[in-house]
């Protein structure tokens, strides 16, 4: 079939409305133009309309608009085959056959309707032609990049690696291209991801993270933002963002992360993933680069609890890790049965959050074995963020301030601001800040010494990527005053996704975090595992609370 200028078909199929081949033709033009303002025009405006491809739905024209503001352009393209089928009166199917310029077919469904004498979309399904593999979540990946043992309690599974870690043969990139060119291939593996390999894992591949790790919004100016599969259109969560989005997506059974202020916990939030921060110290830091040795710790995503206990009853065994620096970790009983709810981290989190997860106290106290659940107050969360972050930006500074002033301008604009305040940290101010966070970290394990914290992870739903940079830098803070507390204290923190609440861009994920004693890492797991059998996931049907357990 021949195609003029536009890319679309010369051969009309029989029987379509001139008008609606016209406005067919106007938005295949739109779409290689990029054309914002002609797509917009093209979709039904309202709450009604639909599109989907492969990383998920999205419902109403301002998601739509919005999606595609940050999409940009598609390659070079001809249609190749069009098939109209009426539906009814003033409504009718067009299926599209792509060719690009480049190799490839892909598909587009649409739905078409006349409305007030314009035909427009009001649903669209788009099939692209299949990418070697989607940049934005994968550096390098394989089937497999890296094959482990062949045998091993974790035979068969495959690991997402976050571009933090050695692999030998492998240079760390840091989600950077310029820190990538410039740093040289590892000679050794890190001991965090051998301890996979010897258990039968193997690499899947090595996935982006925000730039040396120093955000958790998880985007990236360099390498574009993975998707939020739970939520298309959300910000993913960072900074291990391309390790959780891997795993949300199927793509690998196991991420390997960092978490430093909130790294694991809120991408497995965002994208309702189990995440694991371990016992700061208790899984070795060799390997990894660094973002604030104080605060930093390794461990693992998962898409559901069983995952994660073989995961965790392995790499922190004596069996299982070459290297962890522990006993085995206590069983689950040893954790006690009780739950206390920190008020401060309530009051922080957004009013559906806060519903969702009162809803979830008293399905928990009506289960067939309800905890003891008791509120306690965790203290100002600006008084752990505060001296947090002095702290954090000091070794970050020291880490990388090297780097940063050979290579000027080589970060995106966001954690160079960040970078620069953290160059303007005295010695006096970090020594004061330390000075301040020992009384936190002692009350925290005070409060955890004969209960595990029960708390929303973050404030509420993955932000737009669309969102004001301002409104989502707010959402960053007030999301790092409610990580930080573990963080500060070095205990470990797991985040469960038991809430769903909803968000412009539809329903969304949002994780329930265990906090427990320094070294029960494995136990944690455990209670998490029994709490989640308890009040399975389910969506908030904003009901009244009366009886609440902690009212």
């Amino acid at each position: 079939m021949t195609e003029p200028a536009g890319g679309t078909p010369s051969g009309i199929p029989d029987g379509i409305p001139a008008d609606l081949f016209t406005a067919f033709d106007a938005y295949e033009r739109a779409i290689l133009a990029n054309d914002l303002d002609a797509l917009d025009a093209a979709f039904a405006p309202g709450s009604e309309t639909l599109r989907a491809d492969a990383a998920g739905l999205l419902v109403g024209h301002d998601a739509i608009s919005a999606f595609r503001s940050l999409r940009g352009g598609v390659g070079a393209r001809t249609i190749e085959r069009l098939e109209y089928r009426p539906l009814g009166p003033d409504v009718a199917l067009l299926v599209a056959v792509s060719r690009y310029a480049a190799g490839g077919t892909g598909i587009q469904t649409q739905v078409w309707q006349r409305l007030d004498g314009r035909w427009l979309i009001t649903a669209a399904h788009v099939t692209p032609r299949t990418p070697a593999m989607d940049r934005s979540i994968w550096r390098n990946v394989g089937e497999p990049l890296w094959q482990g043992a062949w045998q091993g309690p974790l035979a068969g599974l495959t690991v997402a690696v976050k571009d933090l870690f050695a692999l030998t043969g492998y240079r760390i990139g840091a989600g950077n291209p310029t820190h990538l060119n410039s740093a040289r291939a590892e000679t050794t593996t890190a001991p965090a991801l051998t301890d996979l390999l010897r258990a039968g894992a193997s690499v899947r591949g090595i996935a982006r993270t925000d730039e040396f790790a120093y955000s958790i919004a998880g985007d990236n100016v360099h390498y574009g933002t993975p998707p939020n599969v739970a939520l298309p259109g959300a910000l993913p969560g960072g900074s291990s963002s391309g390790v959780a989005s891997a795993v949300a997506a199927g793509h690998a059974d196991i991420g390997l992360a960092t978490d430093t202020a909130g790294s694991i916990r809120v991408p497995a939030s965002y994208q309702g993933l189990w995440g694991l921060r371990t016992t700061h110290g208790l899984v070795p830091r060799q390997g990894v680069l660094p973002l604030a040795q104080s605060f930093d710790t390794v461990g693992w995503l998962t898409r559901d609890g069983a995952t994660l206990q073989r995961v965790a009853d392995w790499c922190l065994s004596y069996d299982g890790s070459a290297s962890t620096e522990s006993v085995y970790g206590e069983s689950d009983e040893d954790l006690p049965w009780r739950f206390l709810v920190p008020d401060e981290i309530l009051d922080a989190a957004d009013p559906a959050t806060r519903a969702a997860f009162d809803a979830l106290l008293v399905r928990l106290a009506a289960s067939d074995h309800p905890p003891r659940l008791a509120r306690v107050s965790l203290g100002d969360l600006d008084e752990y963020y505060e001296p947090f972050r002095t702290v954090q930006g000091a070794e970050a500074w020291r880490n990388h301030s090297a780097w940063l002033r050979e290579h000027p301008g080589a970060v995106g604009p966001a954690v160079a601001e960040r970078f620069r305040i953290a160059s303007e940290v005295t010695a006096e101010a970090e020594a004061s800040a330390r000075d301040r966070l020992e009384p936190l970290r002692e009350h925290v394990a005070q409060l955890v010494r004969d209960a595990v914290l029960l708390l929303p992870t973050v404030p509420g739903p993955a932000p737009a990527r669309t969102g004001d940079p301002a409104a989502v830098d707010r959402t960053r803070q007030a999301t790092l005053r409610m990580t930080t507390p573990a963080a500060v204290a070095g205990v470990p923190a797991v985040s469960v996704p038991l809430l769903t609440v909803p968000s412009p861009l539809g329903a969304a994920p949002v994780g329930v975090c265990l906090v427990s004693r320094a070294g029960t890492d494995i136990a944690l797991v455990r209670t998490a595992r029994r709490l989640a059998a308890l009040v399975p996931p389910r969506l908030n049907d904003a009901h009244s609370h009366e009886g609440h357990p902690l009212s």
